[in-house]
């Protein structure tokens, strides 16, 4: 097999692993290491290139997301109610009572932004001791294959310390008393079969789920000019 289609194959598998959770680890593995014989680079090399990728990804992520308004001045970010209680917020701002959704929405945006800023240096360590043996094909997969690699891979470990970063952040910027006092309002509107108000757990999804996309599209701009987004080696990578 020549060297353009081992590349072209390589990528149509490792690719596809990626979208689909990465479930043959072993063919990934097999054709990263094809792809980097083809290439005339070290697994190892590759490998670097791979981490390099995510950890500006995620570097840039976090100063994105954790700067000033990085939820709350970014319209797909930003955090308000979940959309089934979209039919309960107009009568209670009616009632009077949508300082207490305000005031709520702004608490989870401030502090996913701060857990953003804080769960930078989690990303990066998680990607360090990442083992990209099994995924070295897909730096020469699709836009984003590194990132859905990566969330596959360390999603689950990654939320739990997430959830406790966020957790201390919403608990010091008085989201609870803030959450109690929307609870209390929030039973007081005359709506039959009102969903379940759960905030927190829908501040600490939206926060991950953020951070995940952003990293992805900030791997898309590092492949689509990885000289300007200030990486040699993923240019020399991914060009050859």
């Amino acid at each position: 097999m020549n060297r353009r289609l081992l590349i072209k194959s390589g990528l149509l598998a490792c690719t596809g692993a990626a979208v689909s959770g990465c479930g043959n680890l072993a063919q990934v593995a097999e054709t990263g290491l094809g792809v980097s014989q083809a290439l005339g680079y070290s697994p190892e090399k590759l490998s670097e290139g791979v981490k390099q990728i995510l950890t500006l990804s995620t570097q840039r992520t976090s100063e994105s997301l954790g700067g000033a308004n990085g939820f709350m001045g970014a319209s797909s970010y930003r955090i308000g109610l979940p959309q089934q209680f979209d039919s309960v917020v107009q009568p209670m701002r009616k009632f009077g009572l949508g300082s207490y959704v305000d005031s709520v929405e702004n608490l989870m945006n401030q502090g996913a932004q701060r857990a953003a800023k804080e769960a930078g240096p989690v990303f990066v360590s998680a990607i360090s001791k990442m083992n990209v043996t099994d995924a070295l094909g897909i730096l020469r997969g699709g836009p984003n294959a590194a990132t859905q690699f990566f969330r596959s891979e360390t999603e689950q470990t990654l939320r739990s310390r997430y959830q406790g970063i966020i957790k201390d952040q919403l608990t010091a910027l008085g989201f609870y008393n803030d959450y109690k006092k929307l609870s209390s309002a929030y039973k007081l509107v005359p709506i039959a079969n009102k969903p379940n108000l759960d905030l927190e757990s829908h501040a600490i999804d939206s926060g991950i789920n953020a951070l995940f996309t952003q990293i992805a599209k900030e791997e898309g701009k590092i492949r689509a000019n990885p000289v300007e987004q200030g990486n040699v080696l993923i240019s020399s990578l991914l060009k050859s």
